[in-house]
């Protein structure tokens, strides 16, 4: 019922765009930066007045989620506008020279851009993408006009610094002669997209690698916090200082032309922030980036459309990243293929009431053998390494601090269910982090390079484990009573006796194998 409800919002929506001009969209990600990193969300050292006025005149999601708790898979998830499990895309590459020769999103996988452009958009991208290296997945080939920036997960914000081993590219070739530092840069190339697109409907991908290691930033941006006396903290603050300075550029740009009330604008983040590595601050969340605990995929998360999302709003339902690539579409009147579903969902519904209730009832998140599922305001969150899995309330405990696994095994086992339904609609990932420890240039795995840390076990297991939890009085056997999902447990019965066997379980999540 809910997927019928939000395409017949999507739709709607579709409808009314197609009958007036398609608005420009622009989609502000940022890299590493933590929840609590922006004025609105409660930082206080650092000012971050372009990114809240986003916010202050549109929407601020408090529970905006990337779809993983790192960079490369995170912006899969974005631009195809699905779980990114579904095409196997499950870890980050590593350094481009020692990456798996399968690394990035595949072909067959359209992406935003390529939608967009269909549509009749002009599409630009700038900055990080890290989601293909090779001929025929790099942006320029995947539905972007043009593209200023670089393919690595990382690199200088000096444009010149020797050691530098990832070049700037613009349409794949190597660029000479930058000179300004990268975020600006960014920033500049941003405009001047704009600038050129003026006269037709427009996409601007600007894909910070701010605030990412390496810690760098120019004496004009740290020169504007002589009151932050860390060395660590001084510097990440210049580095966010100068995003912030290139969202109010590019906006600007957009008020220079008498477009904001036409433009669709979002800003979020590809993951939670690194504390220990650059002082960036998730709190009240518990965790960092590659931790599924909120701390490492709850993310500042904004939107803005003026004249058509009422200012001021804080909007408290979950939400995730692909939602960005389902209500781009649909606010550009682009309707999805039927062979093509995505996992995201059209948000401007909800916004204005066309919708009611939550955009997602579950979400879910996995990298190797950790993952985690949200259902309504309970939280599973399994650490096999370390202890196990662990249930909390965030309605009551957004800090992840009271750990219900023990006392509510009922509701564990919900969760654990849940999650592994999902994960029969997902494939085992096509390949494993790879640098100079592991790998030899040009992708080879060296002899002795084990996948340990990526290993999980195969979603048949985890069906079994769930059964055999649910299975209170050991018979072998389910009663509906016992089975922790008793809406569906009328398609799991297929023989209706009254009871799931093990076989009819493994049955059912076998042939739920179609993205939700």
């Amino acid at each position: 019922m809910r997927l019928i409800t939000s395409l017949i919002c999507f739709v709607a929506w579709c409808s009314v765009t197609s009958a007036a001009d398609k608005p420009n969209i622009i989609i502000f990600l940022a890299d590493d930066l933590g929840y609590a990193d922006i004025g609105v969300n409660g930082c206080k050292d650092i000012p971050t007045p372009h990114v809240d006025a986003l916010a202050n005149n549109g929407v601020r999601f408090t529970d905006g989620y990337a779809t993983h708790p790192v960079c490369s898979p995170s912006r899969a998830g974005l631009m195809s506008g699905m779980y990114q499990h579904r095409f196997g895309f499950e870890h980050n590459s590593g350094p481009e020279r020692f990456a798996s020769p399968d690394f990035g999103m595949p072909r067959d996988v359209p992406s935003l851009a390529e939608k967009l452009k269909s549509a009749g958009y002009a599409t630009g991208m700038v900055g990080k993408w890290h989601i293909g290296f090779k001929e025929g997945l790099r942006p320029h080939e995947r539905g972007f006009d043009i593209h200023y920036g670089f393919l690595s997960g990382a690199r200088s914000y000096y444009p010149n610094n020797p050691r530098e081993l990832d070049p700037i590219v613009r349409n794949g070739q190597p660029v000479s002669g930058e000179t300004d530092y990268l975020t600006d840069a960014f920033a500049r190339e941003s405009v001047n997209f704009i600038d050129r697109s003026k006269d037709q409907p427009w996409f601007l991908y600007l894909a910070f690698n701010a605030v990412h290691l390496p810690l760098e930033a120019t004496e004009k941006y740290e020169a504007r916090f002589p009151h932050i006396t860390d060395k660590k903290r001084k510097t990440y603050a210049g580095m966010l200082s100068a995003l912030d300075d290139a969202v109010g550029r590019v906006m600007a740009k957009v008020r220079e032309l008498g477009q904001e009330e036409n433009t669709l604008v979002f800003f979020y983040s590809d993951n939670g922030g690194p504390t220990p590595e650059t002082s960036s601050r998730n709190d009240p969340l518990r965790g960092y980036k590659g931790q599924m605990f909120e701390g490492g995929i709850r993310v500042p998360f904004v939107m803005q459309w003026k004249g058509k999302i009422a200012a001021g709003q804080t909007y408290r339902e979950p939400v995730m990243g692909f939602d960005c690539h389902a209500t781009a579409l649909a606010a550009a009147g682009v309707e999805l293929a039927g062979d093509k579903p995505i996992d995201g969902v059209n948000l401007l519904s909800f916004l204005t009431g066309m919708a009611n209730g939550r955009p997602h009832e579950q979400l879910f998140w996995r990298a190797g053998p950790q993952h985690a599922a949200r259902v309504g305001d309970w939280k599973l969150v399994a650490l096999p390494r370390n202890g196990g899995s662990m249930l909390f309330n965030l309605r009551d405990d957004i800090g992840e601090q009271n750990d219900f696994a023990a006392s509510r095994p009922d509701k564990l086992k919900e969760l654990q269910t849940a999650f592994a339904e999902w994960e029969t609609g997902t494939i085992e990932a096509k390949w494993i982090r790879q640098d100079q420890r592991n790998a030899e240039p040009g992708g080879k795995l060296k002899a002795d390079a084990g996948s340990g840390t990526t290993q999980r076990r195969p979603a048949a297991s985890r069906v079994d484990a769930a059964f055999k939890a649910a299975d209170k009085n050991n018979d072998g056997k389910l009663s509906r009573d016992e089975y922790p999902q008793p809406g569906v447990f009328n398609a799991v019965d297929a023989n209706k006796d009254g009871f799931a066997s093990l076989d009819e379980v493994r049955a059912y999540f076998r042939n739920r194998n179609k993205p939700l």
